[in-house]
């Protein structure tokens, strides 16, 4: 099979089905991972189908379940037979105050973006390593770096986590698989579309090109990074946020 395979998690909304619709373009065959959003992971399967002439696997897993993620990792390889992409794109944010802020809530939020990739790297690099190819691209968030939220700070610390998660996989799959994170700032996906526009055009002004990045911007640099032109590229952290002060 000739036809590179990439593995998208939260791949229904936003950047996960712009990383999907740019990696469609590129002849990937892909792994469209949703938890709730169903319908939205089936209509973007049958465009990019339709458009493309690709093969789309749609599977429903909860990232923050080990038995949920091995049995998507086991379903991917035996419709694909391989893995050579995996973006960890899910995500859960609960933005609240401190005080407010309950200790389930706070676990969810790590059980997602930090457990979830750490489950999805454990059982993709099983077959990567025994290929010895394989590319693993985290996004992660400038809010894991400086310009974090009091309101979301199990996020942040979520986010944070998975930078140095990053680097110990890099260390551990080193020298067959490659292992990035990238931290994006703010980018105009549709739950950021649904916030306050008084607080957002404040937001904007700190970016150096005064504008939010579009998904498809994000997806371009995961696309970049996946390819043989980043072939040196390996446990770092690149940020795409405009400029952000």
């Amino acid at each position: 099979m000739n036809q590179k395979v990439a593995l998208i998690t939260g791949a229904s909304k936003g950047i996960g089905a712009a990383i999907a619709r740019k990696f469609a373009s590129l002849n990937y065959n892909l792994v469209l991972n949703y938890l709730t959003s169903e319908k939205e992971a089936n209509l973007l399967k049958e465009e990019l189908e339709k458009k493309y002439k690709i093969q789309i696997l749609v599977l429903q897993a909860d990232v923050s379940k080990e038995t949920e993620v091995e049995q998507m990792i086991e379903k991917t390889i035996a419709h694909f037979s391989k893995i050579d992409c995996l973006i960890n794109n899910a995500v859960l944010n609960k933005d609240n105050s401190y005080q407010e802020k309950k200790s389930e809530e706070f676990n969810q939020v790590i059980n997602t973006n930090l457990i979830g990739p750490f489950l999805t790297m454990k059982y993709t690099s099983i077959s990567m390593i025994k290929q010895k190819s394989g590319v693993i691209i985290n996004i992660s968030s400038t809010n894991a770096i400086d310009t974090n939220e009091i309101y979301s700070m199990d996020y942040d610390a979520s986010k944070a986590g998975l930078i140095s998660l990053t680097n110990n996989f890099a260390d551990a799959l080193a020298p067959f698989v490659r292992v990035i994170a990238i931290a994006p700032g703010w980018t105009k996906t549709e739950s950021v579309s649904e916030m306050n526009p008084n607080y957002l055009k404040d937001e904007e002004q700190k970016i150096l090109l005064k504008r939010m990045a579009q998904p498809e911007e994000i997806a371009n640099v995961v696309a970049f990074l996946a390819s043989a032109e980043a072939s040196y590229i390996n446990k770092t952290v690149i940020r795409v946020d405009g400029g952000l002060k």
